[in-house]
């Protein structure tokens, strides 16, 4: 079964897939972008790194997003929640470099 040569449709629908995937990580590297600042105006501001409302809130969002779109809620919430970690994680970064500087 390795040796059959693989479906026209299906490489097309794979290259898709891909198209997808490489879109995926420029849509996280403007998000991280956009974050990037944000974490500049709180530390400018002294607001705290880490909005646990806006955080709640933003998860509940996308879960109703989900559920609209057929995805799995629980799936795209544990990998958002993953993303604003990062992003908390570099906004106390940012602030720590200010501070010091």
């Amino acid at each position: 079964m390795a040796n059959q040569p693989v479906p026209e449709e299906l490489l097309r629908v794979r290259a898709q897939i891909d198209r997808i995937d490489h879109g995926l990580v420029l849509l996280l590297a403007n998000r991280f972008a956009l974050t990037h600042r944000v974490g500049e105006l709180k530390a400018e501001h002294g607001l705290e790194a880490l909005d646990p409302e806006r955080e709640s809130r933003k998860i509940a969002d996308i879960r109703a997003v989900c559920e609209a779109h057929g995805v799995n809620p629980d799936l795209v919430a544990e990998i958002l929640e993953r993303v604003m970690r990062e992003v908390v994680k570099n906004h106390k970064a940012i602030k720590a470099s200010q501070v010091g500087a």
